[in-house]
């Protein structure tokens, strides 16, 4: 596929963006690095279905810490294998309902595969090769069986609950307490298998499995954001998610939304939906800071990173209600480059994307209010993480104290003033090659540097008068040869 002109135009726009996508492809050295060597072909078959699945985390998972990184995998593709079955709405239910609820011991069954999905179904080849995973998947920790094995009971049921339910098939989810549920059965659950995984391999912090608002918030971030940017898509597909509990404070029928002459009320309504969402923006933030391992963090943290950029991109933009709008590639990477280091940069992110989503909010909406306390209520939290005013700097600002440097501090002050001297050193010494090039032109060309020496010496730095030039170029004239 070409490069396409509007790409070519944006990225010219925005070369940071450029720089950020080569920096990611050239210098993203990851914290743990998957040896296929040691991997047995199975398994390699196993990481090929991720790759054909998930763009989005195929690659942090392979990321991963070896102790975790084939028990999420076989999570995921467990979990994505249930979905492909509830999404597929060619399916009848008498079908799809015992698969959904007895899906998690399928899990278990030697040689089990299912090719009964549509042809349009896109991972459908999932399922058609589903032993691959469970011969795998035998092969795992028994407790990590335990934990994936529970996780796809529950999601199972409740997707079968979802699918098997006539009114939601009809007229989509109603309250909004209805679309938490619905949330919670796709990805409130997924945040919790993950934290027993996380805490069972002694790689998060074991608090994190007390407080199961963090986890569900981690689910519901994710799968809000995504509910809202696919409006389109879903509509399309005759799937409605947007609770009526919200959309028909605006508009009488759902489809309205979509109406050119109703811009301003469907805005209204994303706007809505957007405050949802950033109601799980702090616990997100909570629970990263619970994580203890590096590639742990950064699994957790890109994709939370993404999701608030993605809600500041949505927010306001009447292109939803037309096309599925995501953010661009080089801004991915910047999120990715950013989101990888610790929780103070993965703030900044969020502080970053809640005041543009603040800077966008406007006194018409009729939750412009509630708007703007919830990116304060962010930015509150953020700010008692990390302070921006130091009290110990603050102190030493009123004693007059210069704060002492640390050995490291220390070692790079001494580096950037040595930088700075080669530097200005290199500038110098290129001026001088070129002065002197200029010089050895200039004479080859017929120069009098004599002459200039001669009336510099007598302190005539000023242009002669005409007179006065004649007396010297009679003086040095040496007639014709």
């Amino acid at each position: 596929m070409g490069i396409k002109a509007a790409d070519v135009l944006y990225y010219l726009w925005h070369f940071d963006q450029v720089r950020a996508i080569i920096q990611w492809k050239t210098f993203h050295d990851p914290v743990h690095a998957r040896n296929e060597e040691k991997e047995s072909p199975n398994l390699r078959e196993c990481f090929r279905l991720l790759d054909a699945t998930s763009r989005s985390f195929s690659g942090v998972i392979q990321e991963l810490h070896p102790e975790l990184m084939v028990p999420v995998a076989l999570f995921y593709l467990v979990l994505r294998g249930a979905d492909t079955i509830e999404d597929d709405m060619s399916l009848p239910m008498k079908i799809k309902e015992p698969l959904l609820r007895d899906f998690y011991s399928k899990i278990e069954q030697d040689g089990w595969t299912f090719d009964g999905n549509g042809p349009g179904e896109k991972d459908r080849q999932l399922l058609v090769e589903f032993d691959k995973v469970i011969r795998e998947f035998k092969q795992v920790k028994p407790e990590y069986r335990d934990i994936i094995k529970d996780i796809t009971k529950k999601m199972g049921n409740g997707m079968a609950d979802y699918a098997g339910n006539a009114e939601f098939n009809d007229y989509g989810v109603d309250k909004i307490k209805d679309y938490d549920l619905y949330c919670h059965y796709v990805a409130g659950l997924v945040g919790e298998g993950l934290t027993r995984l996380f805490v069972t391999s002694s790689l998060a912090n074991p608090a994190l499995n007390t407080r199961p608002n963090l986890q569900e918030s981690m689910g519901l971030f994710l799968q809000k954001t995504n509910i809202i940017r696919d409006i389109k898509e879903d509509f399309d597909d005759e799937r409605k998610f947007w609770p009526k509990e919200i959309w028909s404070k605006h508009v009488e029928k759902f489809e309205d939304l979509f109406d050119p002459g109703n811009v301003e009320v469907a805005l209204r309504c994303s706007s809505e939906m957007v405050l949802n969402a950033l109601s799980h923006a702090d616990e997100c933030l909570f629970y990263l800071a619970g994580l203890k391992e590096q590639s742990v963090f950064n699994f957790a943290a890109i994709p939370q990173a993404m999701a608030i950029a993605t809600l500041e991109r949505v927010f306001r933009n009447p292109a939803i209600f037309k096309q599925n709008v995501k953010i661009s590639k080089g801004e991915a990477c910047q999120i990715m480059i950013q989101s990888t280091q610790n929780l103070r940069l993965v703030c900044d992110i969020f502080r970053n994307y809640t005041r543009k989503i603040h800077k966008k909010n406007t006194p018409r909406d009729p939750n412009f209010l509630k708007i703007s306390i919830a990116c304060g209520k962010i930015e509150q939290f953020i700010e008692s993480l990390f302070p921006s005013q130091d009290p110990k700097n603050i102190v030493r600002q009123l004693v007059d104290t210069k704060p002492a440097m640390s050995a490291e501090e220390k070692a790079a002050a001494d580096e950037a003033k040595w930088d700075t001297i080669y530097i200005l050193a290199s500038v110098m010494g290129v001026l001088f090659l070129l002065t002197c090039i200029m010089v050895l032109i200039a004479y080859l060309f017929g120069a009098r540097f004599d002459v200039a020496l001669k009336e510099l010496s007598k302190g005539r730095l000023m242009q002669p008068d005409p007179s006065t030039a004649k007396e010297i170029i009679d003086k040095y004239d040496r007639g014709e040869l």
